[in-house]
Order: structure tokens, then sequence, then C-alpha cells
């Protein structure tokens, strides 16, 4: 298997966890406690994991292009 394709599928793993952990977070409880800590923090931790996931799409489409080229990373 292709470095390219196990980036693609963990940056696809990644994204999920952060929408799951967003959703979470919007849709918490009234005690302000969302996976047993707080809405800013799962908030916070939900973006950071979809912008983990968006870094490592762009690395995925960078060595499919060097792929492509023959250099192998």
């Amino acid at each position: 298997m292709k470095f390219s394709k196990i980036m693609h599928v963990g940056s696809a793993v990644v994204g999920i966890i952060g929408v799951i952990s967003f959703v979470g977070a919007v849709a918490g409880g009234a005690d302000n406690q969302v996976f047993g800590v707080t809405k800013f923090d799962a908030l916070f931790c939900a973006a950071i994991l979809i912008l983990i996931a968006t870094w490592l799409q762009i690395a995925t489409i960078h060595h499919i292009l060097l792929e492509r080229k023959g250099e192998l990373v």
C-alpha cells in the first residue's frame, strides 16, 4: 500500500473524530460538560482535530504529486 493512501485514511479518520467531537460539544448537556471536559475545551479539541485532518490532506496531495513524478519520499 502506498504511503499516500495510508495518509489519506489517517486524515479521514481524524476528520471524522473531529466532527463527532464538534457535534458532541455543540449538542452537549446543560451542565457545561462534554466527554468529561468543559464545552470550550471540547470545541477547541475539535477545531485542532479538523486542522490536523486538513493539514494531513494537504500533505497527502503533495505526496501523490511526488509519486506521479517518480520521486519517492
